[in-house]
């Protein structure tokens, strides 16, 4: 199974609603859900961004599992490292610049410009699906998406929420892997 993954950032320490909590211990349990997903799979890759949070840990995890990985960015590796990564609480600065190495190393890092900043992170989203299906093509194995998320939509910026619609307009199933 080809993995497209995308999921919730860990909460920012003044966050008023709680998502994805960045305590050790929760942080824990969704890793421990992302690595029984993958083998429930049968996964041998995953594509996704690389924020704090979700993406990170499902691209631990697959590393981990010696499947292949590919990461898609908005931006530049300095850019995206300092408001996605380490904005957050928590070490995520050298999971993501050891991620990036390995993952870079095997020419699997898409770095996109998206047409402007709002739009970066649904673009983003968009070339996650696509790089999935590119790839389940290359490998002849189906695509599954995952979201990683509280399964509450926030609203209209909700790019999970959107992640998880535009993987089903493409008739690509949707999993839920809860953060709560």
């Amino acid at each position: 199974m080809i993995i497209a993954l995308a999921g919730r950032r860990v909460d920012a320490i003044d966050a008023k609603e709680h998502r994805f909590s960045p305590t050790p211990e929760s942080v824990e349990r969704v890793r421990q859900r992302i690595r029984a997903f993958l083998i429930s799979q049968r996964s041998v890759a995953l594509v996704s961004s690389a924020a704090c949070g979700a993406d990170l840990l499902g691209q631990e995890e697959a590393g981990a599992m010696g499947l292949r990985r590919k990461i898609v960015l908005p931006s530049s590796v300095e850019k995206f490292r300092s408001s996605s990564v380490t904005d957050r609480p928590g070490d995520w600065g050298p999971l993501f610049d050891a991620v990036l190495k390995d993952v870079k190393a095997q020419g699997n890092l898409v770095i996109i410009r998206p047409k402007s900043q709002k739009a970066a992170y649904a673009e983003v989203n968009h070339r996650v699906i696509s790089e999935a299906m590119s790839l389940a093509k290359q490998l002849k194995h189906p695509v599954t998406a995952v979201r990683i998320w509280d399964g509450k939509p926030r609203g209209d910026d909700d790019f999970t929420e959107e992640f998880g619609k535009n993987a089903l307009g493409k008739g690509i199933p949707v999993e839920d892997i809860l953060t709560i």
